[in-house]
């Protein structure tokens, strides 16, 4: 497997208001400025997305709005970043957190949803849910509803060796509980993904 050397990425910021700053990443790539120009493209997008939904619930004005970001996986040419918007209304009985992400397979060109990942007709959803559902019962996740199945859209990142399916606040566990986030390791899952794909490349021990 050739060497790939990771994305530089660096931090930009909107505002200048200590109580409202929203942190985004820049991404530059040395041999791709197509590929480059189309990340940052869809991060701007992202993170304004992210802002835009904060305002569409404000039940009154914004006290105070922070937005940040972590990369997940910037290796074998697979890039995964989270997003993270907090913000804070008048009056409100709490803050309120959306979180988002995005994952890129930097061989192919292209940004990767979860079915992405995986063989055609590999019923990964049907997967998945099961790995979850074991998880909630052995974790004792306080559900708000019965957990039945993930959409084939589901939010997720790639961190390692492990792909994390994760759910909003209210989703499916009561507030309190935060981000329910569920851990599956490639060797779990080694049999349906897809192995020339960033789960596979991922999974090699090389």
């Amino acid at each position: 497997m050739p060497i790939s050397l990771p994305a530089e990425i660096q931090t930009l910021v909107i505002g200048n208001d200590s109580n409202q700053t929203v942190y985004y990443p820049h991404v530059s790539l040395k041999d791709n400025h197509n590929l480059q120009h189309t990340i940052n493209r869809d991060i701007i997008q992202k993170t304004q997305q992210l802002i835009d939904q904060q305002a569409a619930d404000a039940p009154s004005s914004l006290v105070e709005m922070l937005g940040y970001y972590e990369i997940k996986n910037n290796q074998r040419d697979v890039l995964s970043f989270t997003f993270s918007n907090y913000a804070y209304h008048y009056q409100a009985a709490h803050g309120m957190t959306y979180i988002n992400s995005l994952t890129y397979d930097l061989q192919e060109q292209k940004s990767c949803t979860l079915e992405d990942l995986f063989n055609p007709n590999s019923n990964y959803t049907e997967r998945l849910s099961q790995l979850i559902r074991e998880q909630i019962k052995q974790r004792d996740i306080p559900v708000i509803n019965e957990f039945t199945e993930i959409a084939p859209n589901q939010d997720y990142y790639v961190a390692d060796k492990t792909l994390v399916i994760y759910f909003q606040l209210y989703e499916l566990a009561p507030y309190a509980f935060g981000f329910p986030m569920f851990p599956i390791s490639v060797y779990a899952i080694q049999d349906i993904i897809d192995e020339e794909g960033p789960l596979g490349r991922l999974a090699e021990n090389n």
